[in-house]
């Protein structure tokens, strides 16, 4: 019992041996030749530790306190061996030194890679981090808030040129803007606005804003939508009126005028024919109907590419079916077909009662 005492002891001085940091000029001297020049390599061996796999803290020092054991001057062993201790103590600081920057470097790794993983979800960081939910929903918000401002911004602006007009007419001098000493006229720093600004300034010099229907009227207001931003319903409005149409409203209407032409194109066709039509007359028919079936192909991919920049769900349209429209354009033809032949038969009876009529006078 009294040597597993001793034991310890000796563990414990040899661990405060090494952790404690040394003091004093002859400590200086022991850290300024720590034998670095053996290098990792000779500390792994003192220390017998191999050197390919990864260690850790406990490991190193479970094999130092073994080797203390043994080597410690004050141990009492066969084995004791100051020198040997000496370099066992280097190895160990060594090692652990070399085990620090393996771990910060390992920590600076996992920082790079979270940091390019966070680049991956720098999307969703703009539009000034308003909003919540998809991407869509947040540029919406983020585009309505920006028109909000710009809004208020022209508000404030025409409410300063106001009154500077105002004590203008008064003959007072405007209050100079920023706490400056004299005022200066505003200045438009974007090239886009100082154009519309002149070309503004010209068509009111040439006359163009004379004579415009409801000059003079505040502007028709809209009360179906309260939810609605006015100046976005405005814009819209005019540009409505100046022939402006969104992209799936002109492919909607080019998907109608297209259907619509080759329906009279195929009504066209078959009122050529007789009733029954001849065998010539048959095979040209089957041949407007594979020429319409191309067509029809073509139209169907206007109607997909349609389907998918539409925005409403409720907006989108089906195909054109070939059977379909040649039952309808048979169709038609029968119906217009069995109104000749009606207006035909008043005519005859018309024509029959005047000579009836004739014969009796």
């Amino acid at each position: 019992m009294a040597l597993g005492l001793y034991g310890g002891a000796v563990v414990r001085c040899a661990l405060r041996a090494v952790l404690t940091p040394p003091r004093g000029p002859s400590a200086v001297r022991q850290l300024s030749h720590t034998p670095k020049g053996r290098g990792l390599r000779e500390s792994y061996r003192l220390l017998q530790l191999p050197e390919a796999p990864p260690l850790s803290r406990a490991q190193v020092q479970e094999a130092y306190l073994r080797l203390a054991k043994l080597y410690h001057p004050d141990s009492g062993t066969p084995t004791a061996n100051p020198a040997l201790f000496s370099q066992l103590q280097d190895a160990y600081r060594n090692v652990l030194a070399h085990l620090a920057v393996q771990e910060k470097e390992e920590e600076e790794e996992e920082e790079e890679e979270l940091r390019g993983q966070m680049a991956q979800h720098r999307q969703y960081l703009s539009y000034e981090g308003v909003a919540l939910g998809p991407p869509s929903q947040r540029e919406r918000v983020y585009r309505q808030r920006r028109a909000d401002r710009a809004a208020e911004r022209v508000l404030q602006h025409r409410l300063r040129e106001q009154e500077r007009a105002a004590a203008a007419a008064e003959g007072a001098v405007a209050a100079p803007e920023g706490g400056r000493g004299r005022g200066r006229p505003a200045r438009i720093t974007q090239a886009v606005e100082r154009l519309v600004e002149d070309l503004i300034q010209e068509s009111m010099a040439r006359g163009d804003f004379q004579n415009l229907s409801g000059a003079g009227k505040p502007l028709a207001k809209f009360d179906y939508n309260p939810y609605a931003d006015p100046a976005t319903h405005n814009l819209n409005r005019i540009l409505m009126d100046n022939g402006y149409q969104p992209q799936w409203i002109a492919a909607q209407k080019d998907i109608h005028a297209t259907s619509e032409r080759l329906r009279q194109g195929l009504l066209g066709c078959r009122a050529g024919f007789g009733e029954p039509p001849t065998p010539s007359e048959q095979a040209r028919w089957d041949e407007h109907c594979r020429a319409f079936a191309q067509n029809l192909a073509r139209l169907n991919k206007m109607v997909d590419d349609f389907n998918l920049i539409v925005p409403l769900l409720s907006k989108q349209m089906l195909h054109y079916s070939l059977e379909r429209e040649l039952s309808r354009a048979l169709r038609t033809d029968r119906e217009r077909r069995e109104r000749e032949r009606e207006r035909e038969r008043e005519k005859m009876e018309e024509k029959e009662k005047m000579n009836a009529g004739a014969l009796t006078e």
